[in-house]
Formats: structure tokens, sequence, C-alpha cells
């Protein structure tokens, strides 16, 4: 086990019609005036933003509200978010959705306080250094933003989807209600279950040794999804599989999972470039370019692909040919893409294998390489997005 720092200082309220309490919290932590940020119209139709309001209004505290954030959020908006805090001296910004509206208020929190263009921090031309708080209204379970360091926005010029990560955009709390996610459709449900199991595998395909309790911890949330997701999207109301999911996409990214060992990272490189060119689902891409990527790089660690498929998807071990069974346990997660209603080629996502050439230029890898479990140059992404293109089960 490498040596490490772990730091996760969000204060998680869990359990049914926690939202009521966003007004204390924001007090607790200091806030005086806040940016209600949001998706869609359902935050309103629903009865959600109204409850999350009384609770400031409970407490006396000033809000504005900023709709209007789309799934892989726009730079545009986030543009509008900075001049709005500014103009009204809002001190605190509390999102209320997903992870596409959690990522849209972190790059908020970032640009006002920084002089120049906030997208400098995520093109990495410089660090962030300053950030305002910022707290969650979780409504669907997924990009495990709520306790996470990282944020992720599309800049609409060129579509390019580039990501920040820093301490200082860690929520200050968020609150976890799993019945806000039981009016999800099932696809949706299910692109949010795969982005979960996607942030579990970037850290479990590692190249550091002796990482047991890790790889455990890791398993069990993987087994988590494997057993929860096909129940919820039967039983959409299903509380208890929905708690264990929110639950499970929280821990899956805030790296409780992924400390004292090496991270991969380049299925979400690979697929951000998808999703940016189509916006589609970030969950859907993963979807199909997560299994593309064990295809090519299994070789490099065939017992730990066969350890995934023992342990996660009850794959019985062979002796005599472990490369035997870790390809049944790709194959495995394969099929269970399909069974919870997730794409796993190009064409089921709705990309074009004549385009694999712009989203190889717009990975920007050039004649350099890109760096993880298994250290991938041009041609190698270009061979994973051409297994991703054609796969089957």
């Amino acid at each position: 086990m490498d040596n490490f720092q772990f730091y996760s200082p969000t204060e998680f309220v869990f359990g049914m019609d926690t939202e009521g309490q966003c007004g204390a919290y924001v007090k607790k932590y200091g806030g005086t005036k806040v940016l209600v940020h949001y998706g869609s119209q359902s935050a309103v139709k629903s009865g959600l933003l109204g409850r999350v309001t009384t609770s400031l209004e409970q407490e006396g505290i000033p809000y504005v509200t900023l709709g209007g954030v789309q799934p892989n959020p726009r730079d545009t908006l986030v543009y509008e978010g900075i001049e709005l805090v500014r103009k009204e001296g809002i001190d605190f910004i509390l999102a209320v959705g997903g992870g596409s509206v959690i990522d849209s208020a972190k790059g908020i929190a970032v640009g006002v306080p920084y002089e120049g263009d906030f997208w400098d921090m995520y093109s990495r031309s410089v660090p962030v250094k300053a950030a305002l708080p910022v707290a969650t209204v979780l409504t669907i379970a997924a990009a495990g933003s709520e306790g996470s360091s990282s944020s992720v926005i599309t800049k609409e010029e060129g579509m390019l989807k580039r990501s920040i990560g820093s301490d200082l955009i860690r929520p200050r709390f968020s609150i976890l209600n799993p019945q806000l996610t039981c009016t999800l459709p099932a696809y949706q449900t299910a692109c949010g279950a795969t982005d979960i199991m996607a942030h579990v595998f970037e850290r479990y395909f590692t190249n550091t040794k002796e990482v047991e309790i890790t790889d455990r911890l890791c398993e069990a949330v993987l087994c988590t999804m494997v057993k929860e997701t096909p129940r919820v999207i039967a039983d959409p109301n299903n509380y208890e599989s929905r708690a264990n999911i929110m639950w499970a996409g929280t821990i899956a990214h805030n790296n409780i999972v992924g400390v004292g060992r090496s991270h991969d990272w380049n299925s979400h490189g690979l697929e951000h470039e998808l999703s940016g060119l189509y916006d589609v689902a970030h969950g859907a891409g993963l979807a199909v370019m997560m299994p593309a990527w064990m295809d090519y790089v299994y070789h490099h660690d065939i017992m730990r692909f066969a350890q995934m498929a023992v342990r996660v998807f009850g794959i019985p071990m062979n002796f005599e040919n472990p490369e035997d069974t870790a390809l049944k346990g790709i194959k495995a997660f394969r099929k269970f893409l399909v069974e919870i209603g997730m794409p796993i080629n190009f064409e089921q996502l709705g990309a074009k294998k004549e385009d694999i050439p712009v989203l190889v230029e717009k990975l920007g890898i050039g004649e350099g390489t890109r760096g993880g479990f298994v250290t991938l140059d041009k041609a190698a992404v270009t061979k994973i997005y051409e297994i991703a293109a054609d796969a089957t089960l």
C-alpha cells in the first residue's frame, strides 16, 4: 500500500425528508446569502425546490435561484452564475440536483474569487486557489460529486469536456434523501449505477500491490450495485435499494475506496470525448468505454481481472487458465450492463465509428501518452475506441 492523505470534510445528512434541514445547515456553515442552483423544472414541479427555499426562509437566509443546468453542464451557465453571485453579494452556493448541477455549482464557486476566466482552471493553466463554500441536495445517485473534490464542465466552443480537482470544492454538507431518486426513469437510474461502478473500477485496476482492504471495499460497492440496480429498476420505489445505491455512489467517489493505491481514469478520459461530441449521458458513454478498455488492457494483470470476475460476478476460478476467468468477468460486466438497459457499442449509443479520429484528436494526446494502469499512446486509444465501436456480447 502507498502512503496517502485522506481528507473528506463533508457532513452527510442521510434519510427521509432531510431536505427540510437545508436552512439550518447553511447557517451552521456560515452562509448569509445563498445561490440555489438547480437543473430542470422538475425540481420546481416536484416541490423539492419549494421545500429547500422554505427551509432557508425559516432560518432568515436570503437566496437567489438559478436554474437551467443541462446534462454535461456548460460553461455558459457557469459564466452567468459567476456574474449573478458577484452582483448579488452571495457567499454560499447550494446545488439542488445531480452531478451536473453540483459540478456547475463548483465551477461557479471557483470562478467567483478568481480574477481571470474560470476556464483557466479547467484547462489546467492555473490551479484552484480559492472557492466559495458549496453544499448539495442530491437527486440522483451517480457522479459522487456530493462528496468529491472534482468537477467536470463542457466548453460549448469546441465541445471540450474538462475537469478540475481540489479539496476546496468538497461540499460543506450534502443532503442525501433516497426518496428523491424514486421518480427517476429507469435509464437515468442505470446510467447513474454505471457511473458509480466506473468510479470504483478506475481505482480497482491498480498497479499497487498489497491493497487487500481497499480491494475488498471496492468489491463491496461493486457487489452492492450488481445486486441492487436490477432490484430498483424492477421496483423504482424500493427505498432500501435506493438507499444502498445512494450511499454507494458517495463512497465510490469520495476516495475512501481508493486511498493508498494508484488509479487509472483512462476510461473516464476517453468517455469525456464521447459525451462532449455527442452530448450523451456520461453513464451510458462509460458503459461503452469501460468494457472496451478492459478488453484492451486485461493482459497487463490477468490475475486482477480474474479476481474481479470471481469476487464481483461469481465466476468460478479456472486455475489452469486464469485468462478464461478474466475474459468471462469482462463478459459478465457487459451482460450486466445490457440487462440494466445500457448501450455497449457506438451504434447503440448514437456515436459513429468514422468519428474516431475526431475523438482521438479532441483527447489531446498528440504524440504523447496517458498514464494509468496501462500507459496509452495515440494508437492504443484509437484501438480502444475501435473495440468500443464494434462491441457485442
